[in-house]
């Protein structure tokens, strides 16, 4: 322990720090001396994640209890009935990792751009693993589906996390940046890539399910440089948007802003609504039907949980 901090447990006033790694009810804080303590929660206090800004009181020789979560930028987390996952708070950017191998999972993305455009946090699309791309039709699908998203102004970036990270390097510069997608597309071997000092365990995909099997099992904050941080996340299949209202929700899909607003009736939720101007573009072909089917089932899965509650 540092002196800094020793004089600060002696007194009892807290020390200001960074939750750096979640497991459970036991956190690490990293405090402003560089100093990690292994905390607690005091209380019943529930809900702290990694990327929290705390203060701590200091119990033993690197022990501490987190006595308060400091007021949030944003929050990252998934919400299914009953129950929700917090994954990441004070991230100015989404890292959502999609690979040639397994499939690219568009609606897991859907769902994670949304949450990201709720909480003010930049995404960027991540293609992982382009040097499996055997075939130039093949990559050519893929990038059509991508091209997609570069038109609605999102970042999409193609990377080898095996063979070079470099094109990647820039836009981590100045960012918290939180890694992630669904399980094998390649996060830990990119974070290893990028911090060889992380030691992230890897794992191979199954050919017979086209997936990946989890190998981070707890969200942790790794230090890029000295103004830079990156924040891995476990893989998940699926993320649940119940902690998100219909207007939120619609929102969220950034190319359905222009109509929201033009529809015949003020509360329409764009399912069946007579005069709705959002269907309306979409019958002419101007939004992406996928897209659409994606809002409509969202949609639904919250009109089924407020029932319940």
């Amino acid at each position: 322990m540092r002196a800094g901090d020793a004089g600060k447990n002696k007194t009892g006033s807290p020390v200001s720090g960074r939750v750096i790694a979640a497991y459970g009810r036991r956190f690490e804080v990293e405090t402003t001396h560089a100093t990690i303590y292994s905390c607690v929660v005091r209380g019943k206090k529930k809900g702290v994640v990694c990327g929290d800004r705390v203060e701590i009181l200091v119990t033993a020789d690197g022990q501490g209890i987190i006595e308060t979560v400091l007021p949030r930028s944003n929050l990252f987390y998934r919400s299914e009935s009953f129950r929700e996952k917090r994954i990441a708070a004070n991230v100015t950017q989404l890292v959502f990792v999609l690979a040639v191998v397994p499939a690219c999972n568009f609606e897991l993305l859907d769902r994670c751009l949304v949450i990201a455009e709720n909480q003010g946090i930049n995404p960027l699309i991540l293609l992982n693993k382009i040097d499996l791309v055997d075939q130039d039709a093949h990559r050519q699908v893929i990038m059509q589906s991508l091209m997609f998203y570069r038109e609605l102004g999102y970042s999409v970036l193609e990377i080898s996390a095996e063979t070079d990270v470099q094109p990647l390097v820039p836009l981590l510069s100045g960012q918290i940046s939180l890694l992630a997608g669904q399980s094998g597309v390649g996060k830990s071997t990119l974070l290893n890539a990028l911090i060889p000092l992380a030691r992230q365990a890897t794992a191979e995909i199954s050919d017979a399910l086209d997936s990946g099997r989890h190998t981070t099992t707890h969200v942790r904050l790794f230090h890029f440089d000295a103004d830079s941080s990156i924040i891995d996340s476990p893989g998940f299949q699926e993320f649940g948007l119940q902690q998100l209202d219909e207007e939120s929700l619609a929102w969220g899909f950034i190319e359905f802003r222009p109509f929201l607003r033009q529809c015949k009736f003020r509360n329409c939720r764009h399912v069946s609504e007579p005069g709705c101007k959002l269907l309306q573009a979409a019958q002419e072909g101007v939004l992406n039907s996928r897209r659409l089917a994606c809002y409509h089932k969202l949609i639904k899965s919250i009109r089924t949980c407020s029932r319940f509650h």
